[in-house]
């Protein structure tokens, strides 16, 4: 049997310097709350990652955006598309509405990418 693998595997638990890729706008599935979905990636793999725009969300969406160099309270969000930025990938366990466990892959402590971190590569 053939495989064929047309996806990067997901970044292992560490920092990388990745660009975003994709930009997708939906709502939580459970409390219908909006949110943007980055796919951030490098030649080594992608995490993809929600950003809610609720109250709690603010900060972390806030920090986000600072990493990659914008600096206002109003953002497209198809201006993230390309930028650049160093983030952490971790793995995090939860509960979901149905009560099952689940664990994911997620992008914290975002930072500014320096300069000499950002590649064509990806």
């Amino acid at each position: 049997m053939k495989l064929k693998i047309n996806e990067k595997p997901f970044l292992p638990e560490g920092r990388h310097v990745v660009k975003i890729t994709e930009v997708e706008e939906g709502r939580s599935e459970n409390k219908d709350i909006p949110f943007i979905n980055c796919r951030m990636e490098n030649e080594n793999g992608f995490v993809n990652q929600r950003f809610y725009l609720s109250e709690p969300g603010q900060p972390i969406l806030a920090s986000f955006l600072k990493a990659i160099g914008i600096d206002k309270n109003e953002v497209d969000s198809k201006e993230l598309k390309g930028k650049v930025l160093s983030i952490e990938v971790e793995e995090r366990s939860y509960e979901d509405a149905e009560g099952k466990g689940k664990t994911i892959k997620q992008a914290t402590h975002f930072e500014t990418a320096g300069k000499a971190d950002i590649s064509d590569k990806f």
